[in-house]
């Protein structure tokens, strides 16, 4: 699997699209709402943050990952949810509101998180044996680009002309999902014969992550006595994460084909284990 023009040139535009989508449904006013709810925000952004990069450190550490492999478990845990975890939340009856806020003020958050994190990672599970490097500050710029400046013209274009944004957003919000999907199954056929290895390498791994941290983040806010809905949104903006975006950070800005396996066998099996996780949910008592 060797970054071409598929990641080099589609993957950014199409980001790019996906988070000026984003942009197209969110208001000033969805920043402001997570002061109405700090304690379920708190408890997502420390899942988001923190528990689930250390849920992914400790399966790379446990399952003695390859070097490469485990820097890229390590960004799919460092990216934000993204519209597939909206519309989880949304069709499993959570907290829809509260999943897209959180999902808007991490991707504001996570241009700066990730080039540190994965730089620290590369050098913690790869040494100086690589010839991959990450350079923090561009990276910060080019996420910034690629992420935070489409929101903001999104949110301009709303404010401005609200009925085109609402129609343009209901396109581009299938369209992130669609082009997930699509970008995966390129991959896979360009890497036909190497399917199976993929997930012999991080296929274990990517389950792990996306089953433990979608259970982990509903029992945290349930320990946290949010209500059931609330839960939802949480366990999925913990669970569900932007693989379009993990694809571009390995793809992409680092160039490692091999960083690129994890958010391939992820972005798969979460649609599943989302799934599946959200008819638990909707037919939960709780």
């Amino acid at each position: 699997m060797s970054p071409d023009i598929l990641t080099k040139v589609i993957l950014p535009l199409s980001l790019f699209l996906i988070m000026f989508g984003m942009g197209l449904s969110l208001k000033i006013a969805d920043f402001k709402n997570v002061a109405k709810s700090p304690k379920a925000f708190s408890i997502g952004i420390i899942g988001q943050m923190i528990l689930l990069p250390i849920v992914a450190f400790l399966i790379a550490i446990t399952l003695s990952l390859p070097p490469e492999i485990a820097v890229g478990l390590m960004i799919i845990a460092l990216a934000p949810g993204g519209a597939t975890s909206n519309m989880f939340t949304y069709l499993s009856k959570g907290d829809t509101s509260l999943s897209i806020s959180l999902t808007a003020v991490v991707s504001v958050i996570t241009p700066f998180t990730i080039p540190v994190i994965a730089a620290l990672s590369m050098s913690y599970f790869m040494g100086n044996s690589t010839e991959f490097n990450l350079p923090i500050a561009k990276t910060i710029i080019q996420l910034l680009v690629i992420t935070v400046v489409p929101v903001a013209i999104g949110m301009f274009v709303l404010s401005r002309w609200s009925n085109a944004a609402a129609k343009m957003e209901n396109f581009l919000k299938w369209f992130s999902v669609l082009f997930l999907m699509l970008i995966i199954m390129l991959i896979v056929l360009k890497n036909k014969d190497n399917v199976l290895d993929f997930f012999a390498q991080a296929g274990l791994a990517t389950l792990l992550l996306n089953v433990l941290v979608l259970i982990l983040g509903y029992q945290l806010a349930k320990a946290a006595k949010l209500s059931h809905p609330q839960a939802v949104s949480i366990g999925f903006e913990i669970g569900i994460q932007n693989g379009t975006l993990a694809l571009l950070v390995a793809g992409t800005l680092i160039g490692n084909e091999a960083m690129m396996i994890p958010a391939v066998t992820y972005s798969l099996i979460m649609f599943i284990t989302g799934a599946a996780f959200g008819w638990w949910m909707k037919n939960s008592k709780n």
